[in-house]
């Protein structure tokens, strides 16, 4: 439960917080009075971020690099490392969200499951496991990185990605 007060339909002005409550509800749906996303989470964080419009709107954007033509990180990658980084974090709703990202991309159950204990898991490639370990770097190392991971990941990335 939102510690927040959380912004009914009836009480959204913004387009685009209208349109998020619709893909994320359904159409027409109050996220407030009737919670719960497709994905069975409460759905809470976006009906308290649309207190803030301007705040909303930055936070949606930033999902946009996912889809975005040029860029050429892996999705599959891309989710492993934000899931790792939201279990060593500590934070269950990042690494449940994840969870579910993971699965929508077809990652085998074994795998998901092995996250927390990555480190000594054979089901990992080299990839995933320098993602695995920069993600670790980032997260608990407050982004302290050796030398050694960067060249992992120079393996198969270019600086860009």
């Amino acid at each position: 439960m939102p510690v927040l007060r959380q912004v009914p339909r009836a009480e959204v002005s913004s387009d685009l917080i209208h349109r998020y409550y619709d893909l994320l509800f359904g159409p027409g749906r109050d996220p407030v009075a009737e919670p719960g996303t497709a994905t069975g989470t409460p759905g809470d964080w976006w009906t308290v971020f649309a207190l803030a419009p301007d705040i909303f709107r930055h936070a949606v954007e930033g999902f946009s690099v996912y889809r975005h033509p040029d860029r050429k990180i892996d999705p599959v990658l891309r989710e492993l490392g934000q899931t790792r980084a939201g279990w060593a974090h500590g934070s269950q709703f990042v690494f449940s969200q994840h969870c579910k990202s993971l699965r929508g991309l077809g990652v085998p159950e074994d795998k998901i499951a092995a996250i927390p204990a990555w480190t000594v898991s054979d089901v990992f490639d080299a990839k995933e496991r320098a993602v695995l370990a920069y993600a670790d770097c980032l997260t608990t190392g407050s982004g302290r990185t050796p030398p050694e991971v960067f060249e992992a990941l120079r393996a198969f990335w270019g600086d860009e990605e």
